[in-house]
């Protein structure tokens, strides 16, 4: 169930069972995204009454430490941490999460299930992202508080379903609270997702696209050129499927799969792209991760701005509609 309330010093708030799990004032979880989630970025989601989120991805333990610290000085809100379990100090960092009073982690790449039991010690809120149903009830039996579902629209590491099949089998599947992600950019796929029975949603393509976002203005506006058709998947023949915008990297990529190049061969050509895009503002052989939403991406707005217009984006759709369970 949803309902909308009025916050002094705010518009009408969104209240969820996510937003009260959370503790925020509005259904908007900002996408763990690496390189471009760092503590400016999350820090200014949660001061505008969303969930802002740092990005582990593969940073030593010590570098997310000081993205915390950094980020609570610039917000007494909660913000979270993603932290990409495949990486080489996930172990390090799933300690420095319970350390530094972390309020909520997101996870990707694998399981939590092993700091499951410490990070619920220290109160911190757990939300996998799932891409499946299986593994959405899998995460619910170990603990999770909620579940971000993950279409592959989005930008990014991707599956097979899109956010519109995978959304509200997942609900039906799972007791616990879902987020739905991928494809979503504006108060339309808000509005779409709370019909499909998730309780908030996750965006990242869109805050790529926002002042705060340390990302080279050649990335940036990339993403503002973007249309419908300019995202490409790269990576289905080694099994880890990416989508970003096309460019020269990802039309050699492509072809490279096409002759059968080796994991190797592939690997040399994406290696540090990512980087590369968002410091370097190589559009031409960088990664410039993003959704099929790109498309619906039109300016660059401050997100103290961003994130209440697209709650009463949302709103206007949904007036009128009652929703109770």
């Amino acid at each position: 169930m949803w309902r909308h309330t009025a916050r002094k010093g705010r518009s009408t708030a969104m209240q969820t069972e996510i937003t009260e799990l959370l503790g925020i004032q509005y259904p908007i979880i900002q996408g763990g995204m690496a390189w471009v989630a760092e503590h400016h970025l999350a820090a200014a989601v949660s001061e505008a009454g969303g969930l802002g989120l740092i990005g582990a991805a593969n940073a030593p333990a010590e570098w997310v430490r000081e993205q915390i610290r950094a980020a609570k000085n610039l917000t007494e809100q909660p913000f979270g941490v993603n932290i990409m379990l495949m990486s080489p100090y996930a172990d390090e960092v799933a300690q420095v999460v319970a350390e530094e009073g972390v309020k909520v982690v997101t996870t990707g790449a694998g399981s939590p299930e092993k700091y499951m039991e410490q990070w619920k010690q220290s109160g911190i809120r757990v939300i996998p992202v799932v891409a499946s149903v299986a593994l959405a009830k899998r995460m619910e039996r170990c603990g999770a508080d909620a579940v971000v579902a993950e279409g592959c629209e989005s930008g990014g590491h991707v599956g097979e379903s899109t956010t519109m099949a995978l959304v509200p089998q997942v609900v039906d599947a799972v007791q616990i609270p879902v987020i739905a992600a991928g494809g979503i950019a504006d108060g339309r796929g808000i509005a779409a997702a709370f019909m499909l029975g998730a309780k908030a949603v996750q965006m990242g393509t869109r805050f790529i696209a926002t002042q705060e976002a340390q990302v080279h203005e050649s990335y940036k506006n990339q993403v503002l050129r973007a249309k419908d058709i300019d995202t490409r998947v790269t990576g289905r023949s080694t099994g880890h499927p990416v989508r970003a915008l096309r460019n020269e990297m990802t039309k050699r990529y492509l072809e490279l799969e096409q002759e059968g190049a080796s994991f190797e061969e592939l690997e040399q050509l994406t290696l540090g792209g990512l980087r590369r895009a968002v410091v370097e503002g190589d559009v031409r052989m960088g990664s410039m991760m993003a959704g099929q939403c790109a498309g619906l991406v039109r300016e660059i707005l401050p997100c103290s701005e961003l994130v209440p217009q697209l709650m009463q984006e949302a709103k206007a759709c949904m007036k009128g509609i009652r929703i109770d369970e």
